[in-house]
């Protein structure tokens, strides 16, 4: 039976006609948005340069989070490369102390203002500085927390400190901070979205550039909104499986 509601000015309507409208309102908004002129490839291929941006950048980050991580327990473990330990320190202050944006533009607009780059380069580079002041705290945390007797057994097997960092110390600590690093790795494909200030079209960018084409905001960055929260439930599950397998290996 149909419930029916009545207005101010006495029409009586039904809630199924209502819904009706409403969903054909939904449908040419999704078709102006998405549909027409393909607008949708502007979504898609910005899902793309988000996702190479984040892959890329966080291999940068790791690779510059492991030096200094390095660097810094040396200094903190035996007291040397202390020159090493200061620049390290400097990097770390100014990169965590600035926003991610800013560094970004100053990358572009400054380091490479008068070089013809490819924009997803920069953003490489950019959040990929960005992140691996982060990723060296998380190293630096996970080698710190190794126990001091593991330095003992590495020298009982002959090895220098350099091996036993490599083959004793690290494989442990790597173990132990992974789960840490994957977290990171979410926060920098957020991050990304900021891409578009050097007119980068990222996923963010691309929602926004059918936003100016229709008029109509809602539709375009509901629709990003719901790629980066689908991706990050992904790479959530994806981290909760590790951890699993982790705690198992461990057993």
């Amino acid at each position: 039976m149909l419930e029916w509601k009545g207005l101010g000015n006495g029409r009586p309507f039904c809630y199924i006609e209502d819904a009706y409208i409403m969903w054909e309102t939904f449908k040419s908004r999704f078709v102006l948005n998405f549909m027409t002129d393909d607008r949708w490839k502007y979504i898609l291929d910005g899902l793309g340069v988000t996702l190479k941006v984040t892959l890329f950048a966080g291999i940068v980050g790791i690779l510059i989070g492991f030096l200094i991580a390095a660097v810094r327990s040396t200094c903190d473990k035996t007291g040397k490369l202390k020159f090493l330990n200061l620049v390290c320190n400097f990097y770390l202050t100014v990169i965590r102390g600035t926003p991610v944006v800013v560094q970004l533009l100053i990358i572009y607009f400054v380091v490479f203002g008068s070089v013809k780059i490819d924009k997803s380069l920069v953003a490489i580079l950019a959040f990929g500085i960005n992140s691996g002041a982060y990723v060296a705290e998380i190293f630096r945390s996970g080698i710190m927390s190794i126990d001091a007797g593991q330095f003992e057994a590495g020298r009982s097997l002959g090895f220098n400190y350099s091996q036993t960092m490599w083959y004793i110390i690290m494989p442990q600590a790597f173990k132990n901070v992974l789960p840490a690093l994957c977290n990171e790795f979410i926060a920098l494909l957020k991050e990304t979205s900021v891409a578009g200030y050097i007119a980068l079209q990222d996923l963010t960018k691309g929602g926004d550039i059918i936003r100016s084409r229709t008029y109509d905001a809602f539709m375009p960055l509901l629709a990003v909104a719901l790629i980066y929260l689908i991706l990050v439930i992904i790479f959530t599950k994806l981290i909760q499986m590790l951890e699993r397998r982790l705690r198992q290996s461990e057993r």
